[in-house]
């Protein structure tokens, strides 16, 4: 008689949530195309941050997965809880930790923070089993009947809605979320005194083509800054670029991409200093008598090497 072999069965504990441990941190990309201009609309991403003991959450959509973007995201969300978390539990997102270690960029964020990000086991959705059941709960509380007319309109509609949601009875425990909030606010460890690096940071040199690309969009810069280096910020809402402590470029940060965005002050500029250039140019060119060039006749020629009087085939007559 053959024997089969089964695997046995897999105990799972009951976690235990301890004030101030952790907040789980994941994204929830919504169906609904979101009016970003030109004209376009985009499927964007939400980033849900829900802080494990309280189960209170909070959300904000992101202009990307990339990670500076996110880290613009988890600082804005914790900023607003106003204390740190001592972990952030994110799955193996690939600007987190796709390769199933903590990115570089990550690890930046954490340490400002003195805190540190957990990654999640593979292919483990209950490891953050909390955020995703929040991400179901805005796909079916907050999404249906609403209309979007940007992101800024999505997440001003999101901010009005969430403390309503953290007001409702959760049944794993028996009362509401901001009920507990105060207790896991105690727990969790101070904002630090200077604010984490997060956003896209570049240093370029403006060509004579007053335009740089950042995140795949051509951004306008004060046409004095030709020739010379500028430092551009990109958040999540604007682009700035300065040079010696003087903003030279300052635009709401787009979210389509391969756009040209134009200040029409710079425009302005370029068409003065070109103009002026134009006229020095010509003024210049008016003053300048060109060279006079000898021209040799071709017989020299003959003479120098010796070919007076014979032809090309070495014949005298």
């Amino acid at each position: 008689m053959t024997k089969h072999k089964y695997t046995s069965v897999d105990p799972v504990d009951r976690l235990v949530h301890e004030p101030g441990q952790a907040a789980q941190m994941d994204l929830w990309f919504p169906e609904p195309r979101i009016p970003v201009g030109f004209g376009q609309s985009m499927m964007l991403p939400v980033l849900v941050m829900t802080l494990s003991y309280s189960r209170v959450f909070n959300a904000l959509m992101v202009p990307s997965r990339q990670g500076p973007d996110l880290t613009a995201g988890m600082w804005s969300l914790i900023n607003n809880v106003g204390v740190v978390p001592k972990t952030l539990i994110w799955d193996r997102e690939s600007a987190i930790g796709g390769k199933g270690k903590v990115t570089e960029i990550a690890a930046a964020f954490a340490g400002t923070l003195a805190t540190r990000i957990i990654l999640a086991p593979p292919r483990d959705p209950e490891f953050k089993g909390q955020t995703e059941r929040n991400n179901q709960f805005l796909e079916t509380s907050f999404l249906p009947g609403r209309k979007f007319t940007s992101p800024q309109d999505f997440n001003q509609q999101l901010a009005g809605w969430l403390p309503q949601a953290n007001a409702r009875t959760v049944r794993s425990i028996q009362g509401r979320p901001i009920d507990r909030l105060p207790t896991d606010l105690r727990a969790m460890t101070r904002l630090p005194p200077v604010p984490p690096a997060t956003g896209f940071s570049h240093r370029v040199r403006i060509s004579r083509d007053y335009f740089v690309r950042l995140d795949r969009n051509d951004y306008s810069v004060h046409p004095s800054m030709i020739g010379r280096l500028v430092d551009f910020t990109l958040t999540m809402d604007r682009v700035i670029g300065v040079c010696d402590q003087q903003v030279v470029a300052d635009h709401p940060r787009c979210w389509v991409k391969h756009q040209v965005i134009t200040d029409p002050e710079h425009v302005q500029v370029a068409a003065t200093l070109r103009s002026a250039f134009n006229k020095i140019r010509r003024t210049t060119s008016s003053h300048v008598h060109e060279p006079v060039v000898e021209a040799r006749q071709l017989s020299e020629y003959d003479k120098i090497f010796g070919l007076d009087g014979h032809d090309f085939l070495g014949d005298p007559s």
